[in-house]
């Protein structure tokens, strides 16, 4: 069984640390779907770009993402026209048109070879529900075609025996060998990407801006932010936290398996179960291939991820009874307070781009496309609707109260919940737990080889208690979602700075050896 997705092990085009001051027109900060997008537009515009990543390109959630290119969003269209008005409603699955219709353009004009393919999508009814009722899903049906889009409602869909809505024109593709070969077409007149080079800071003044990264400075007319959880930046701790308590991170769950063909269409489903499934088929002439996820819930709030798991394999297993589960992986979406991602200029010649839900893809093309219209000042038929600034929540309000209650709960539970263990020892091969070593919080683990690793348990964006993920060990944060490696590096925001190292004699003198795990001990 793997942990990595059907497309991590693709060769992206090396990078350089940034290892000398420079300038440049623009600074784009992250190296996924979103930066790498607006940086392709923005060097076909003309302009000196810059491109920063703090690790490797395309190896945080764009790596992890099960690349379904649709326009259908994660909120219901019937409820994008009843929140925010029809015309809006329209205009939002437009905006994920062009970005899929952008991508097919960008294939074709660059000649990517990544099995970019168009496919049916289908809205469906709850696998796990017996429920026929089908009034939500006509009503879905309907408004899609008054928009102008090709839907039709079909009573039972192919492989799901449930009724649902058929939607064309929707598309497959291999997400980093696209990205690698926009990667490859960046480089070069004056353009440049750096990988393993960690912005630290964001200087403002009279004239140019300042980028600083690896200790380097790059002076710059525009910063591009597109790192999926929002640095401080220029726009201050204040702004920065504001846009940071919009958002929800959130822990979603996918598994691979191969299938016998024709077992199911080459397509995509997502069905309206509430955290929904979503399911693409691919066929090859070597067989067809299913990725099969859902189970999302609130990154660092639970503790059952590898159950997550076993629920996905036995409900792909009644679709499919014949499915032969290889992969398993979790990656990280990122919600809004109303459902509507914020890109948008956030302040003076600083733009952002975060909160694409489910729609990574499509979300994070046309957060690119807009980038470059921002830079070039060009106006853009989405930069109202998903402006990063907009102050009425239409129906959100309560959501963003109640997305937010979160982070005072866990800051005080978790501080004040004694630990029942102060020796590493109780630390077991493969697992992680949080001790209390000389009156520090300590997020101890121990990899398969016995090493342990400890850092402080105190997360580093505001101060929450972490947790041990034992599906993907890493430490999350229930507050805000911030994830870190066993090691303690950042490996998803908020958080900017790694969890602390804990000095060897903060280990109450204990061992740092211990037994191999028994069957059926705790984590």
């Amino acid at each position: 069984m793997t942990t990595e997705t059907p497309w991590q092990g693709t060769h992206l085009p090396h990078s350089p640390k940034l290892n000398h001051d420079k300038e440049c027109d623009v600074v784009v900060i992250g190296g996924g779907i979103a930066g790498l997008t607006a940086a392709y537009f923005l060097k076909k515009a003309g302009k000196k770009v810059c491109l920063l990543e703090r690790g490797q390109l395309a190896t945080g959630d764009t790596g992890c993402t099960t690349a379904h290119l649709t326009f259908v969003t994660d909120k219901r269209i019937t409820e994008l026209a009843e929140v925010f008005g029809k015309d809006s409603a329209r205009l939002i699955w437009e905006g994920g048109a062009a970005a899929l219709n952008t991508i097919e353009q960008i294939v074709g004009r660059a000649k990517i070879e990544c099995d970019f393919h168009h496919v049916p999508g289908f809205l469906h009814a709850p696998l796990d529900s017996a429920s026929e009722d089908t009034d939500d899903l006509e009503a879905d049906c309907e408004i899609a075609r008054d928009f102008g889009f090709e839907a039709v409602f079909v009573p039972h869909v192919p492989g799901m025996n449930r009724p649902g809505v058929r939607f064309a024109n929707q598309a497959l593709f291999h997400p980093l060998k696209y990205l690698a070969r926009l990667a490859s077409v960046i480089k070069g007149n004056g353009c440049a990407i750096y990988e393993n080079t960690e912005v630290t800071e964001v200087q403002d003044g009279d004239g140019p801006l300042a980028v600083v990264a690896n200790g380097k400075t790059i002076k710059c007319d525009y910063i591009v932010v597109a790192t999926h959880v929002p640095l401080q930046g220029k726009a201050g701790l204040a702004a920065a936290t504001l846009l940071q308590t919009k958002l929800a991170p959130y822990s979603s769950y996918a598994i691979g398996a191969k299938i016998p063909a024709h077992a199911l269409p080459e397509a995509s489903f997502w069905d309206t179960s509430d955290p929904y499934h979503y399911l693409r088929v691919d066929c090859h002439e070597r067989g067809a291939y299913a990725i099969f996820g859902g189970e999302d819930h609130k990154t660092g709030q639970e503790s059952d991820q590898v159950e997550r798991f076993n629920r996905l394999d036995s409900l792909l297993k009644k679709i499919v009874p014949e499915a032969h589960v290889d992969a398993h992986w979790s990656g990280q979406v990122i919600e809004t307070n109303d459902g509507l991602p914020y890109i948008g200029t956030i302040a003076e010649r600083q733009f952002v781009a975060t909160g694409f839900s489910g729609n990574g893809m499509t979300f994070g093309t046309l957060a690119g496309m807009m980038a470059c219209d921002a830079v070039l000042e060009q106006k853009n038929a989405w930069q109202e609707i998903f402006d990063v600034n907009r102050t009425r929540l239409f129906g959100g309000t309560w959501d963003f109260i109640r997305e937010n209650l979160d982070y005072p709960y866990y800051l005080v539970r978790d501080r004040l919940m004694s630990s029942d263990a102060t020796s590493t020892r109780a630390v077991r091969r493969g697992k992680g737990k949080i001790l209390k070593l000389d009156g520090e919080r300590v997020a101890c683990s121990r990899d398969e080889n016995g090493k342990l690793s400890k850092v402080s348990a105190i997360c580093t964006h505001l101060g929450c208690v972490v947790h041990w993920n034992a599906a993907e060990h890493t430490w999350d944060c229930p507050c805000h979602g911030s994830w870190f490696l066993a090691t303690g590096e950042v490996q998803a925001g908020p958080a900017e700075a790694p969890l602390k190292p804990v000095e060897a004699d903060a280990t109450n003198g204990q061992t740092e050896t211990a037994p191999h795990q028994s069957a059926g001990a705790s984590t």
